[in-house]
């Protein structure tokens, strides 16, 4: 059994990468018999990081000295502690994973800021495990694998309010996650469509058509705030673009931009097997168009009344309201088979309040406060594909497959 009569030995490489580094330590590590407690490799610019953890039943010094050679033939750096000189225990077992992730994205991403989440980590006892870096662009992102003293829902809340808290004073995203495989068993993803999915408010680009498009503009932004009922304030509008031309719609769908990193986004989840789809407050005539450019999976909107080619001004069916996109969550989720808690919702306004708080992770973006409050976790910079890396996808593994499949990598 290991650490019985062995002394631990501590060795730490570092120096530029390069092929057989590793292959030459554990060359000299096996000659002198060892036995393997702890590895760990990290590369940072081209520059290595290897730590090895081992225990040696005798001559701890030989072994040493064996290292030190066999990595002086490569030019590498060594650093070898034996026995107490390690400190804690070595032969203590390794804590098992990390409670939680910490995605921290900046624009840019200062020492400064960072200081801050470190900082407050430590203040409530929870250990930083490792950190990597997931993104270059269009945000820098870091994930930290941390630990927290106390597993306690107390405890986790508290860790929550924390990093709210240190993400508002610092200027940064920070996403938080129990880790594990919940985290990484994401399968469907829905998206609210207007100011999300694609730039500005669809129904006010209809308003500008009609003539009527600041009535719509302060009804919308008061339903936003959550100052007004959804279907009362969706009624109002919709009574505002009564007599416009069918035609309108097709102009505005034609018209529509997606919001920076919205194609990559979805791109890249239906690579990963995800169902993604919208539902969304605004109108199928205009989302139809949507699914059929994104490849989306599902779709729920609200139907206009049509007579004689024009809009009367009212909706056909029921709407699609704050509880409507709740609903509809859930009924695409059970159609796919997925628990909510594998579901992930993006959203901006109040009336995604109940959508967010359906799924198992609830993503504000660009969001009125009165999302941000309930959300999982909050984006303020405009850049959909930040969704991405709040999962754990790096910026890295998304160009690789765009690359595979002869796409170029979308940066400005």
């Amino acid at each position: 059994m290991s650490g019985q009569g062995q002394t631990p030995v501590l060795i730490t490489i570092t120096g530029p990468d390069k092929p057989g580094v590793t292959s030459v330590l554990f060359a000299a590590l096996t000659r002198h018999g060892v036995d393997l407690l702890d590895v760990e490799q990290v590369v940072i610019r081209d520059q290595l990081v290897l730590g090895v953890l081992v225990g040696v039943s005798s001559d701890p010094e030989a072994l040493q000295e064996a290292v030190e050679q066999a990595m002086a033939t490569l030019a590498m750096n060594v650093e070898v502690r034996i026995g107490s000189a390690i400190g804690a225990d070595p032969f203590a077992p390794s804590r098992i994973g990390s409670t939680h992730v910490l995605v921290v994205l900046g624009r840019p991403l200062t020492a400064r800021a960072f200081t801050e989440v470190a900082r407050k980590m430590a203040s409530l006892g929870t250990n930083i495990d490792t950190i990597r870096s997931i993104a270059d662009y269009p945000v820098t992102g870091l994930e930290v694998y941390v630990s927290a003293a106390n597993e306690s829902e107390e405890a986790d809340a508290e860790l929550r309010a924390a990093v709210a808290d240190v993400a508002s004073n610092g200027g940064l995203d920070v996403a938080i996650e129990r880790a594990g495989l919940a985290r990484r068993s994401k399968r469907l993803i829905v998206f609210d469509v207007d100011s999300t999915l694609v730039q500005g408010e669809v129904i006010e680009m209809l308003g500008a058509h009609a003539g009527v498009e600041p009535q719509v503009r302060e009804i919308t932004e008061a339903a936003m705030r959550g100052e007004l009922n959804f279907t009362e304030s969706l009624e109002q509008r919709v009574a505002l673009l009564e007599g416009l031309p069918v035609s309108a719609l097709d102009e505005v769908a034609d018209s529509l931009e997606l919001t920076a990193g919205a194609r990559t986004t979805v791109r890249t989840l239906k690579r990963l097997g995800f169902r993604c789809g919208v539902v969304s407050g605004g109108f199928t005539a205009i989302i139809d168009r949507l699914v059929d450019d994104l490849g989306l999976d599902f779709a729920s909107a609200n139907e206009l009344e049509v007579a004689d080619g024009k809009l009367t001004g009212r909706v056909v069916g029921e709407v699609v309201d704050r509880a409507g996109k709740a609903t509809a969550l859930r009924r695409f989720a059970t159609e796919y088979g997925i628990p909510l808690a594998q579901c992930v919702a993006v959203g901006d306004g109040a009336n995604d309040i109940d959508m967010l708080a359906a799924a198992g992770m609830g993503v504000a973006f660009n969001a009125k406060p009165a999302l941000r409050e309930v959300a999982d976790t909050a984006l303020s910079h405009p850049y959909l594909d930040a969704v991405l890396f709040t999962l754990g996808i790096t910026r890295a593994e998304v160009e690789a497959a765009d690359a595979a499949d002869g796409l170029q990598p979308e940066r400005l």
